[in-house]
């Protein structure tokens, strides 16, 4: 029996155990009531952390699930969410235990990431994508199950599994590169290429509704990368751009003709650009205008190393670019660099003058 009494004492004793916890003590002299309610408090606090445990995902399954439900399909980038998640799952196993997933487990996974082909090269997977499809998605997830409350054994030293990555590099347009790109282009797609190289905004901003174009502040308002609010300024080029666009859909700002009846889409009609169809049309037309090396994202590149050399102002190019780091826009320092050299080549040439008219002076 838990509240017990001794012969020789005149208090009550409780000493019972719940969820490994044991509780023992005395209560005053003939106080049998109180040490019950203490039981029974405590037995009932015991009940309710059970239900929350029951509530808790305890498998790399259960934790996805959840994890999709609350997180990943409110997303921008929902389904590369999805995606890595069920490799992950693949990878790590649905019914492993959250506790099982240890530093050792995060290494096996990463070196199988390492050791798989990209899609249309061939070749192996960058260490970029390594981490933004492996070990960035399973620190969020398990960061996400400690703060439910799943108790999780130790920490995991993530710097060790992030690959490092090469410095990105900066492309712009070069020489007739730009007009190619417009004899190239397809006349439905021309407003959204058009959009991309004027703000220079990712390629999955670039999807706009109508929501999300307020004319009377003059500003473009939604979530970009890392679910972070980006603003852009609707100025009077991206005023005429989506201008001419209104009505051809109801929530959708972009959209393309059907050239052809497929996948329930009658020719001639209007449907929303995808993310997949703009990536298949860039391809093309970037074969149409004979341009290598350049990438939809180098649209972007372009934007900030033209508007750094018009402007002198790293921090107004981090504003244009929604940068949430300055350190990210020290990528186009070079063209600080290049306005270095030419005002130190002026500036020598202005004294070798000063001292040849010094010279015929004497």
């Amino acid at each position: 029996m838990s509240v017990y009494k001794h012969k020789s004492s005149p208090h009550y004793h409780f000493d019972f155990q719940v969820r490994g916890r044991r509780f023992h003590g005395s209560t005053g002299t003939g106080d049998r009531r109180k040490a019950e309610a203490i039981e029974r408090r405590e037995r009932e606090k015991a009940k309710v952390l059970s239900k929350c445990d029951r509530d808790l995902p305890h498998t790399y399954g259960e934790a996805a699930a959840r994890f999709w439900n609350e997180v990943g399909q409110h997303k921008v980038t929902a389904d590369d969410t999805r995606r890595n998640l069920v490799w992950l799952g693949d990878a790590i196993g649905e019914d492993t235990p959250l506790v099982d997933i240890t530093g050792d487990v995060v290494a096996k996974i990463v070196a199988k990431r390492r050791g798989e082909r990209s899609k249309n090269g061939g070749k192996l997977v960058s260490n970029a994508t390594v981490n933004r499809t492996v070990t960035e998605p399973l620190k969020r997830l398990l960061s996400r199950a400690k703060a439910w409350g799943v108790d999780l054994p130790s920490n995991i030293e993530w710097r060790k599994f992030m690959l490092k990555e090469p410095q990105e590099r900066v492309r712009e347009l070069r020489g007739d590169e730009d007009a190619r790109i417009d004899l190239a282009m397809r006349d439905d797609y021309a407003p959204f290429f058009a959009f991309a190289r004027a703000t220079g905004m990712r390629l999955r901003e670039c999807f706009l509704t109508w929501e999300e174009v307020d004319w009377d502040a003059g500003l473009i308002v939604k979530i970009g990368k890392g679910d972070r609010r980006i603003t852009i300024p609707i100025t009077p080029m991206v005023r005429s751009i989506l201008l001419p666009l209104m009505g051809h859909h109801p929530i959708h700002v972009f959209t393309y003709v059907a050239m052809r009846p497929r996948g329930g889409h009658k020719k001639g009609l209007r449907y929303p650009l995808t993310y997949n169809g703009v990536k298949t049309v860039w391809r093309r037309l970037r074969k149409r205008a004979d341009i290598s090396d350049f990438r939809f994202h180098d649209f972007r590149h372009d934007f900030g190393t033209k508007l750094l050399r018009q402007t002198g102002n790293i921090k107004l190019v981090q504003r244009a670019l929604n940068h949430a780091d300055i350190a990210t826009t020290t990528r186009y320092a070079h063209v600080c660099d290049e306005e270095l050299a030419k005002q130190l080549e002026t500036l020598q040439r202005s004294r070798n003058d000063s001292r040849n008219t010094d010279k015929k002076a004497g």
